[in-house]
């Protein structure tokens, strides 16, 4: 994951708020959405959405694919209850009663009640068919910018890597490869590459070729940004270990230890964002 964003999309002129964690689990705020129908009182139209049995039901089904911890038998007991006269349900209630997490109440500024993207849309669809396809619509532009800057961050780090590659290769032709054949510099230089697959990916390149024939590159073809960076470190820092005359294997040692710290760091940071998104919403 990389970090949490709080973003707005446009339908028919109203302003909808979305959370994104890690460009995937997006909720949108379903209070926004309500006011295309109400704006006075946006909170009493998810309100009459909530008491019914179809509403219910797909919001218990949706909790039962995506959440392990959801309370089915609170569910039971509101899904008995919908669509009755006397039947009320706050989204605060159900997320008490189900431990759901599907839904959110955020209190304070901006606040409101926000849902999961499947569950947003399905309001949405609720309250005017047009009016969820514009939703959607702008939803999709959103997804699609920030792939594209995703795209270019896996680019820019895939550079980043080639450069230090670079450096990484001068640094075995002036310290290592002196006094080899050229048969024996191309085997140096592969070997030096695996090394660094090892130590990062856990296995060299020709394994990973064996494991993956249908697929056209390489590993660090399909390696995560996480994974991306943290070679490049490993590349710049195995010049370091060269030009300091380290044996190979006291170099793969050194390198395991940094690549197992800074991916352990990035998850970290990353988890971290994940449950910031959490708190955010709850506030």
């Amino acid at each position: 994951m990389s970090k949490i964003r709080k973003d707005i999309i446009e339908a028919k002129g109203f302003s909808i708020q979305v959370y994104t964690e890690d460009f995937v689990n997006d909720y949108i705020s379903l209070t926004d959405i309500a006011k295309y129908k109400n704006i006075e009182e946006p909170n009493v139209v998810v309100a009459n959405w909530m008491r019914n049995y179809n509403t219910i039901e797909y919001l218990g089904i949706w909790e039962k694919l995506n959440n392990p911890n959801f309370n089915p038998l609170e569910f039971e007991g509101f899904l008995e209850q919908a669509g009755s006269n006397a039947f009320t349900l706050s989204p605060q209630k159900w997320v008490n009663s189900t431990n759901a997490s599907g839904i959110f109440v955020r209190l304070g500024r901006s606040g409101g009640t926000f849902a999961h993207k499947d569950i947003a849309f399905k309001f949405a669809a609720w309250i005017s068919a047009e009016f969820e396809l514009y939703v959607i619509k702008d939803y999709q532009r959103l997804k699609n910018d920030e792939n594209s800057r995703l795209s270019l961050g896996w680019n820019l780090n895939r550079e980043i890597s080639k450069i230090n590659y670079r450096i990484h290769t001068d640094a075995i032709k002036e310290y290592l490869l002196t006094d080899l054949t050229g048969e024996q510099l191309s085997y140096k230089y592969a070997s030096e590459a695996d090394m660094l697959n090892v130590a990062l990916f856990n296995k060299r390149a020709k394994q990973w070729r064996e494991e993956n024939p249908d697929l056209k590159g390489n590993m660090r073809d399909y390696a995560s940004l996480n994974e991306l960076l943290v070679l490049a470190n490993m590349e710049s820092y195995n010049a370091v270990l060269i030009s300091k005359g380290l044996e190979q294997k006291e170099r793969m040692i050194e390198l395991r230890k940094l690549a197992r710290t800074q991916m352990l760091s990035l998850n970290k940071l990353n988890t971290t964002d994940m449950n910031r998104l959490g708190d955010n919403l709850k506030k």
